[in-house]
């Protein structure tokens, strides 16, 4: 059996063309670099190098074998990256929850960027509208949406941002049935009705159908995720958060309700976990990316609800009529 430390000297050969070059780069006398290459060819009962004046010339199965060297050079690097981030305690894994809304807004597009800076840390991402519990070990960090501090003695949470709710409707259902600017033109139209926890996650749900509890309802949905894809869709009119929808150009605002309902994008930790490295990294460079991006989106969306004025000054003067066919 070869010793795996003789491939290193056969690379340095293979790259730099001779024992003596090979030498200055591994820093070692050419003998040692001359006498590993011959156990290395003697371990594997192969030829690699053709010897002669002007250096040493790989032999073609010398040729064939250096690209598996390098397979083992690099697999051997990768094994000291991460023994030392596991010496730094930055290795490992991070099991990370999030609805599927918020992980493809704010937490996905995070991830190639925190993993260029922490290679060594692997994120299980788990998107589910169902909270899990971070007591019973269900996952590490959450990043949860809701109207207070989650309340437990075991869990530490930071506040990521703030958000507010509006009532929206398609460009297309707009065009085909008014636009209800006034909470008392809500009963003239299709609403998007709750299921589940859906209610208790959209405050705005709760205040829609209070302005119209005998509205017309075409569909439920259940998750965030749903109730915007039926927005769009045109089924009919529903809350979203401002800061996600104001920048869809196919998505109209039609009114903000009084008082506007209010959350919190929270991210949520084990009391014992928040100063462990990983975590630590993981809390510390989330925080501020969601304070850029959502600085972004109400960016963007001024301009598009800007782009979109002389649109909804024509639709809102229309008669709010449904005309469901």
């Amino acid at each position: 059996m070869y010793d795996w430390n003789d491939l290193r000297v056969f690379l340095a050969v293979a790259r730099n063309g001779s024992t003596l070059a090979a030498s200055k780069v591994l820093k070692i006398n050419q003998t040692t670099v001359a006498r590993r290459l011959e156990a290395l060819e003697d371990a594997l009962s192969l030829k690699l190098f053709e010897r002669g004046q002007n250096g040493s010339r790989l032999t073609e199965a010398g040729e064939d074998l250096v690209a598996e060297a390098e397979k083992v050079e690099r697999a051997a690097e990768a094994f000291a990256s991460r023994a030392a981030g596991h010496q730094r305690g930055l290795a490992g894994a991070i099991r990370v929850t999030a609805s599927e809304s918020v992980a493809h807004i704010a937490l996905i597009p995070a991830l190639s960027e925190f993993r260029r800076l922490y290679p060594e840390v692997t994120i299980e991402l788990v998107m589910s509208d169902t909270t899990l519990s971070l007591e019973d070990g269900e996952a590490d960090v959450a990043l949860r949406g809701g109207a207070a501090l989650p309340d437990s003695d075991h869990l530490v949470a930071r506040k990521l941002n703030d958000f507010a709710f509006g009532i929206y409707c398609s460009r297309a259902y707009a065009e085909t049935h008014g636009l209800p600017t006034r909470p008392e033109h809500l009963k003239d139209h299709v609403l998007i009705g709750p299921d589940g926890p859906l209610m208790v996650q959209m405050p705005g749900m709760a205040w829609m159908f209070e302005q119209a509890p005998e509205a017309e309802v075409s569909c439920r949905a259940n998750t965030i995720t749903s109730l915007s894809s039926a927005i769009k869709a045109g089924l009919g009119i529903g809350p979203m958060v401002t800061v996600t929808a104001d920048q869809d150009p196919d998505l109209i605002r039609c009114m903000l309700p009084d008082p506007v309902p209010t959350g919190s994008l929270w991210l949520v930790t084990r009391a014992e976990l928040r100063n462990v490295p990983r975590i630590r990294a993981f809390i510390d460079f989330v925080t501020p990316y969601v304070h850029t991006l959502a600085r972004d989106m109400e960016a963007k969306g001024r301009a598009v609800r800007k782009s979109q004025e002389a649109l909804v000054a024509t639709l809102a003067a229309r008669k709010a009529e449904p005309e469901l066919s």
